[in-house]
């Protein structure tokens, strides 16, 4: 397996780029031969679409995944598939929804490996029914540098299993998913698109979607003090056509062309996305791909932050806290000036996730991108950091390129014995900027 210098390796959100050594392996096999015979730094990556340095080593040597993307097998009555980590979620879909079967629980884009949906547990607008992704994980298998080949599950090697879900890939190489998909009769989702004025609305409906909606998601004006927004809540349509999503159509041209995103083109757009929003009200039945991965019908859309890139800050309100943190949060956002196109709102319900490091906890989760300022975007999210620290939430690690060690300590406090579980040759940036 070889490795090749790489020195053009950076996040999602292409703040600041690392060097490498890259290797690109095409069969399990020769994964293993090597880690048989290296004790070398390592991090396994899938299609780089996290916006966070849990994806980077500086210096150190990066094994890209998306080579190993097989499907094993998979049992038609049960929905259980077993495929590579670098597996594409993309291709997931386009196999098996045809046959009826769909992603338990889906992140808003596509374009993620297997692994790394495992390696983030990552959540979708179903939390309040299905949980995250990992309670949908039936087994993994690791190639670990201090013990070679070695499956876990929730009866075999449980504690490395709860330490690989949602364990930033630092618990050894993800090589094999045991996956139990979920079965529809459609590929449409009858939607319902409510426009709600201010916050307490906003979250009131969120909250009473949960009841009888598999799927719930708000969008929010993060440029309005009021906290108006767009609630969109579905369920699957029982019959219909089993089509798959079309490949994207467009894309946003090189990094050389500057971003048109300010303040005045936020606030101009929310304002029009709200309006818009009002007109839609009702309901519709609708394709999965629109509802799901709206941001994937363009290639390259973080080129809209221009060649400075953007940082995304995603955080958790614990419903304990109530409703005056999110509120606070959006008062020092619309202060600042700064703010998201695209600012997302989902309640995370109370299932418990296996994983020792999994973001969701019972409560409000809100996510933006911000374009990158410098000293003014760090000084904001400092602001923003007191609030959720106060309000006893966290930050999400696949989101994160600045979280304060101390504010990963307080919001994950398994992560001293996460961290015994960790692969000894293992290293990403992030861990090394949080345990400390």
């Amino acid at each position: 397996m070889a490795f090749h210098p790489d020195s053009g390796v950076s996040s999602w959100s292409r703040v600041g780029k690392r060097e490498h050594r890259v290797a690109r392996p095409r069969f399990a096999a020769e994964l293993a031969a090597w880690n048989r015979s290296s004790r070398d730094t390592r991090l396994a990556i899938g299609n780089g679409r996290s916006y966070s340095d849990v994806g980077l080593c500086d210096r150190g040597n990066l094994i890209a995944m998306s080579g190993l993307d097989r499907f094993r097998s998979f049992d038609p009555e049960t929905g259980i598939l077993v495929a590579e980590a670098g597996a594409m979620l993309d291709a997931i879909l386009e196999t098996f929804v045809p046959r009826g079967f769909f992603l338990p629980v889906t992140p808003g884009t596509r374009f993620v490996t297997l692994g790394g949906a495992v390696a983030n547990d990552v959540h979708g607008k179903n939390h309040h029914r299905a949980g995250t992704f990992g309670r949908h994980v039936r087994s993994i298998v690791l190639e670990r540098s201090d013990m070679g080949r070695v499956r876990v599950s929730p009866d075999e090697n449980p504690q490395l299993f709860a330490a690989t879900i949602g364990g930033l890939g630092l618990t050894g190489i993800i090589v094999e998913v045991e996956l139990q998909l979920q079965q529809i009769a459609s590929s449409q989702l009858d939607v319902e698109t409510i426009a709600c004025v201010d916050l307490d609305a906003l979250c009131d409906t969120l909250e009473r979607s949960e009841t009888g909606f598999e799927h719930s998601v708000a969008w929010i004006d993060c440029t309005a003090r009021n906290g108006r927004g767009i609630v969109s809540r579905a369920n699957w349509v029982e019959t219909g056509p089993l089509s798959v999503h079309a490949p994207p159509r467009r894309s946003v041209p090189g990094i050389g062309v500057p971003t048109p995103l300010n303040p005045m083109t936020l606030k101009l757009f929310n304002g029009a996305y709200f309006t818009m929003g009002q007109m839609r009200a009702g309901r519709a039945q609708i394709h999965y791909s629109p509802f799901f991965y709206p941001l994937d019908a363009i290639l390259n859309w973080n080129r809209l932050y221009g060649k400075q890139g953007f940082y995304q800050y995603q955080c958790v309100i614990p419903a304990a806290a109530g409703r005056a943190p999110l509120a606070a949060l959006l008062a020092e956002i619309a202060a600042s000036g700064e703010g998201s196109l695209l600012a997302v709102l989902k309640t995370f319900g109370d299932l418990p996730s296996p994983g020792m490091l999994s973001f969701p906890t019972k409560g409000l989760t809100l996510a933006l991108d911000f374009r990158n300022r410098g000293a003014a975007t760090l000084s904001l999210f400092d602001r923003l950091d007191r609030i959720v620290l106060e309000a006893g939430g966290r930050l999400y690690p696949a989101k994160d390129l600045r979280m304060p060690a101390a504010l990963f300590r307080a919001g994950y406090p398994q992560s001293k014995q996460f961290e015994a579980m960790i692969d000894p040759c293992c290293r990403s940036d992030f861990w090394t900027r949080v345990a400390q």
